[in-house]
């Protein structure tokens, strides 16, 4: 299925890239904007005009453009207002933005970077260097789209494979707002919270190589047919490896089912071996687990579950440390 995706999504690309990628040039003043916009022609690309930030906003929601040449002082909105809403919107914060500005001055160059701008040319600017840092971001565009793309295949397929078991219901939702929770009262780093997150949401993909019959068997699983679920971690980092930007996340995919003393899976780790981040997603995975109703069990209390993570480490499976912590926090979280 990961192959037939792929492969139908080259195709899509290629079909694209026969068009010429697509400018909008920003600026009031219309010499200054002529100019630009017969440099790009020159070199290829469709290029598109707007006088004001108005326009622009409007254009670029209208014709979704590669690329924005965005001069900084206008009347209205300024420049550095509207490369501020575009990186805020999920639809066009993958647009690079160069300012175009007669100004040198450190505060502006400033300004642009917190706005979100991709970079700079001083006006009157040189027609290779326009050339050349446009065709450089717009190639990092399609690379950054290809990126989003993939991942959010993948996250499709989590959610598919949450759909296949009804009886899970939200589990991964529940786990994504409960590693905010934990992750903050932890303190863990914006990198570590983000892992932490999507690891919520992929944890369990490599199950979509695992065949209904097991996956969805209501009694209780053979030794072959355990042998079979067993392989879903490996299937999963296997899925999710090629994506650079899920190697984080690759750790807890790989080992959530390994216990402190060495008696999980797939590698039989021990004691801090376990990635530390992989040890507290495994505090929010078994206590949804528990707290949640499955057509073979009650849901437990908090209380409850509580205990039985505490009989768990008794018997060697947890990090005694984190699994104090983790009460701590749930009680305080519940008061």
């Amino acid at each position: 299925m990961i192959s037939t995706l792929y492969i139908a999504k080259s195709s899509l690309v290629s079909h694209f890239d026969l068009e010429p990628p697509k400018i909008l040039v920003v600026d009031d003043h219309a010499a200054s904007r002529m100019t630009a916009v017969a440099l790009l022609a020159v070199e290829g690309y469709e290029v598109l005009e707007a006088d004001s930030g108005v326009k622009a906003l409007e254009l670029v929601t209208r014709s979704q453009p590669d690329l924005v040449l965005l001069d900084v002082m206008m009347p209205g909105i300024d420049g550095f207002e509207v490369c501020r809403q575009l990186k805020q919107d999920e639809q066009t914060r993958l647009i690079p933005v160069i300012f175009i500005t007669a100004l040198s001055d450190r505060r502006s160059r400033i300004s642009g970077i917190e706005a979100g701008g991709d970079d700079f040319l001083t006006k009157p600017f040189d027609r290779l260097e326009l050339a050349a840092r446009v065709k450089s971001l717009v190639r990092q565009k399609s690379l950054n789209e290809d990126l989003d793309h993939a991942e959010q295949v993948l996250f499709s397929i989590a959610q598919a494979i949450e759909s296949r078991d009804p009886n899970t219901g939200n589990h991964c939702q529940r786990l994504v707002e409960l590693s905010k929770a934990f992750g903050g009262y932890l303190q863990l780093s914006r990198t570590q919270m983000r892992h932490l997150q999507w690891g919520s949401y992929l944890h369990d993909i490599g199950k979509v190589g695992i065949p209904d019959a097991v996956l969805l068997k209501p009694g209780k699983l053979t030794p072959e047919e355990w042998e079979i679920m067993r392989q879903h971690v490996l299937i999963g980092e296997k899925i999710c490896l090629p994506l650079r930007t899920m190697h984080g996340v690759i750790p807890i995919i790989r080992y959530h089912h390994e216990r402190w003393d060495g008696s999980g899976y797939p590698d039989a780790l021990v004691g801090d071996a376990i990635p530390y981040l992989v040890q507290v997603f495994q505090m929010i995975d078994i206590y949804d687990a528990l707290t949640s109703e499955r057509p073979y069990k009650r849901a437990l209390s908090s209380a409850e579950a509580l205990q039985v993570m505490e009989e768990e480490t008794t018997k060697g499976w947890r990090n005694p440390e984190l699994v104090q912590q983790f009460t701590e926090f749930i009680r305080s979280f519940s008061n």
